[in-house]
């Protein structure tokens, strides 16, 4: 076998330390690998120098031009050698890690982009003369005077001249850029109070690429305004608003509506104490926030913020300082996912505004005809899911709650007018409630209602199978996880750290019908499973619970499986397609709708109904 090419050749060679040049171009790999890190870097120190106002400019991606300006408060001439030097930095003492409260405090990114790159800094502090320093190729030059009304400079240029070989490594201008304007909009996110700039000035030109003027009011119209800007106005429309606090953490933001969801997760945004993170934990329980509400595939906008004491939560995880570790990291996540719960039950019925835009894009005079939407196919149920699914749907007994069980007769798709009531009895008119009165029944298939400035088209069998998925689940959190007991345990074996995750979660997972023993060794003995789920292999469903214990920290995973089961029994349950309703049925089916939490979109995701407002449908005939 030839010797590895990676072995040290030439027998045994003397240790010997490596030269501060070598040792600081080493170190800004890990804090500058690119453009768009140094950007970040330059600007988290302006914001802890107290700037207001930051331009940022750029020229050919990054490569040849980084330049940031901004007004804080300044470095004296007689600390700007120590600002460049390595672990030197006025934000800590050093003496306690785990109360930092700036964006900066590991002293190395001036150090590192120096040793890398042709740097310089122009600094004037409140009282003090104008200095600047020069940095290249991790060589220090002298102070000197220089002019500048206030604020501080940094510029650096030709970045990595000093190690060619990792210009290799970056992307095109154009991708570096993109990188760059992201920094920039997630900082700009992360202080809707400053006023952020960008502007590329390759090829002598200037261009603004990005523009973030200072927002005012209380946070959370500032938040509004900035997220408007970055994220823009679509988002803000159709998000919530999200506060809520926890054992010393507090969350706010705006989460959107699971009909505002993405094919990519690109609009998932957090912050911990003003920090733009991203952190597994946190994505994790975005996703189990939405886990029934959202179509495979498809992924939830949000940006959260989490502020708490410093000392409960980790900022020095990576030089990169992107990575966060909670103290409590189960508080933390019960906190996102309840609060995004809460946010869309308190939703109601509201489905996404750009539904209706589609619908009146395909409505066009001349519009090309709209893809239809995805079919979901669905695993045909037992026949005793089928039972409970028509027992959920059931009228109850003495008409207490209306009932959309199937009838025989045939049914005119025309609506007759609703009987008026009794004189003197005061009741709001169908009309003015959020989704008017049923007029008529569309191709055995949708609901058309009228409301007071518009109309509403209904998806009838979406909309009930998202009632009927509410009632089940309702009736699941009421009564319990039913479990059946398997009449000879199976044992599993299983790695130790699944196996101890399991262990450790085995309460959690009785609460939800598995029930799991230690059998010796590095085996599990399965006594219960989910009566829901009938007949599962052991086996792998411990693996899929392992994983997203691992993934998460909570049994999520099974909680996944079981509402996927109600979800497909809810929907063999609800009412088809093809079959006609009568008007009592449909109105039945729209007030239930306003009163039902996430009834604006089926348990795949799809809206239930489209709104269309009587100007807008004028428009589509030239009447405005």
């Amino acid at each position: 076998m030839n010797d590895a090419s990676h072995k040290i050749p030439g027998g045994r060679p003397a240790i010997r330390p490596l030269d501060e040049a070598a040792v600081n171009r080493i170190a800004a790999g890990e804090v500058i690998e690119r453009p768009a890190a140094a950007v970040k870097e330059l600007v988290e120190n302006a914001l802890d120098a107290d700037a207001r106002r930051i331009e940022v400019a750029q020229a050919e991606g990054g490569k040849t031009l980084i330049r940031v300006t901004d007004d804080g408060h300044g470095i004296p001439a007689e600390d700007l050698p120590q600002a460049v030097a390595r672990h030197a930095t006025s934000k800590i003492d050093g003496s306690d890690l785990l109360n930092i409260a700036s964006y900066g405090f590991r002293g190395e990114a001036l150090a590192s982009i120096g040793a890398v790159a042709r740097l310089s800094i122009a600094s004037r502090a409140a009282g003090a003369e104008a200095a600047e320093i020069a940095v290249e190729g991790g060589r220090v030059g002298q102070v000197r005077p220089a002019a500048l009304r206030r604020g501080t400079v940094v510029e650096l240029r030709d970045l990595f001249h000093a190690t060619p070989a990792r210009l290799k490594f970056l992307r095109s201008d154009r991708a570096e850029a993109q990188a760059i304007g992201d920094v920039v909009r997630r900082l700009a996110m992360a202080e809707p109070f400053v006023s952020l700039t960008l502007t590329d000035v390759s090829g002598g030109g200037e261009k603004v690429s990005f523009r973030a003027d200072a927002e005012t009011g209380d946070l959370f119209d500032a938040l509004a305004g900035r997220l408007t800007r970055v994220l823009g106005a679509e988002f803000v429309r159709n998000a919530l608003r999200v506060e809520a606090e926890r054992e010393g953490l507090r969350l706010t933001g705006y989460a959107g509506l699971p009909t505002y969801s993405r094919g990519a997760a690109v609009a998932q945004h957090f912050f911990v104490n003003g920090r733009p993170v991203k952190d597994r934990m946190l994505l994790g329980a975005l996703r189990a926030a939405y886990m029934d509400v959202l179509p495979a595939g498809r992924h939830p906008a949000a940006a959260l913020y989490i502020d708490c004491p410093a000392e409960l939560v980790d900022v020095n995880v990576h030089p990169a300082k992107s990575e966060v570790r909670f103290r409590d990291p189960g508080t933390a996540r019960g906190l996102v996912v309840s609060a995004l719960r809460h946010a869309l039950a308190e939703a109601g019925h509201r489905a996404a505004t750009t539904v209706a835009g589609a619908a009146l894009g395909a409505a066009r005079p001349g519009a090309p005809g709209a893809p239809a939407a995805p079919r979901y196919q669905m695993d045909r149920p037992s026949a005793a899911a089928r039972a409970a699914s028509y027992q959920a749907q059931a009228p109850a007994p003495g008409g207490a709650e209306p009932g959309f069980a199937e009838t025989a007769g045939a049914w005119s798709a025309r609506v007759e007018p609703v009987e008026e009531a009794p004189h003197g009895a005061e009741e709001t008119p169908a009309e003015a409630l959020p989704l008017g009165a049923a007029r008529a029944q569309l191709h055995e298939t949708y609901i058309l209602a009228q409301t007071e400035d518009g109309l509403v088209i209904v998806d009838a069998h979406a909309a009930h199978e998202r009632l009927v998925y509410e009632r089940l689940k309702a009736q699941l959190a009421e009564n319990g996880v039913a479990a059946q007991a398997l009449l000879i345990p199976e044992v599993v074996e299983m790695p130790e750290p699944a196996r101890g995750r399991l262990l450790d979660a085995a309460e959690d997972l009785a609460r939800l019908g598995l029930v799991i023993e230690p059998f010796g060794g590095e085996a599990l003995a399965v006594r219960e499973t989910p009566a829901l789920l009938g007949e599962v292999g052991a086996r792998g469903l411990l693996a899929d619970v392992a994983d997203a214990l691992e993934e998460t920290g909570t049994a999520v995973g099974l909680e996944a499986r079981l509402m996927a089961v109600l979800s497909r029994m809810a929907c063999h349950g609800s009412v088809r397609a093809g079959r006609r309703m009568r008007a009592e049925e449909m109105n039945a089916l729209l007030r239930e709708m306003e009163a039902t939490p996430l009834s604006g979109q089926c348990n795949h995701g799809r809206p239930t109904y489209v709104e269309l407002k009587l100007a807008d449908v004028e428009r589509l005939f030239g009447r405005r």
